[in-house]
């Protein structure tokens, strides 16, 4: 996957979408299909990877993953992340595709009480995309995805970019 992140093509949509540096950190791989479907409610990413553990009244709780620290970040550390989706496989309607709320990273982190009247409150839109496409979102942005119906697999490659490591003095993410 580190040789995919650092495709000079991706690369250069994650440096235009962070205006500057774009630094890969960490990778993730969805798989839904007949054997792995699962429904995933509106929600914001706001965990983020970190070398170590620092005191900071804005950042937490805290988690620990694969020998991995992990805390809820605030929405200024978020501002400066985005994603890349890889699609491995056509995403359609019947496959649970990726479903936004236009806009509503913007609005910073919010709790899931407001995530949900944000949802309830906009027009949602779905992003279907063609094998081999590449779909940039941040991570503040509402999204979901409902379960497949069909036994058309949707893989996608969730490369994630930043435009430094060292958020701050002494926070620095890890690379997962």
């Amino acid at each position: 996957m580190s040789a995919l992140a650092s495709d000079p093509r991706l690369v250069a949509i994650a440096r235009a979408g962070l205006s500057g540096s774009a630094v890969p950190f960490r990778a993730t791989l969805f798989e839904k299909s007949g054997r792995s479907n699962w429904l995933v409610v509106w929600h914001q990413d706001t965990a983020l990877p970190v070398a170590a553990r620092f005191d900071s009244p804005e950042w937490g709780p805290w988690s620990e993953k694969a020998a991995v620290v992990y805390a809820h970040a605030p929405t200024w550390a978020l501002a400066r992340v985005l994603a890349l989706r890889v699609h491995l496989d056509d995403s359609a309607e019947e496959n649970g595709p990726l479903r936004v709320i236009p806009g509503s990273h913007q609005l910073g982190v919010l709790s899931d009480d407001e995530v949900f009247r944000v949802a309830r409150e906009r027009e949602a839109a779905t992003c279907l995309v063609a094998r081999g496409g590449v779909l940039a979102m941040r991570p503040l942005v509402i999204h979901s995805s409902s379960k497949s119906t069909a036994d058309v697999p949707r893989r996608v490659l969730h490369l994630e970019y930043v435009d430094s490591l060292d958020l701050a003095p002494g926070i620095r993410l890890a690379v997962a």
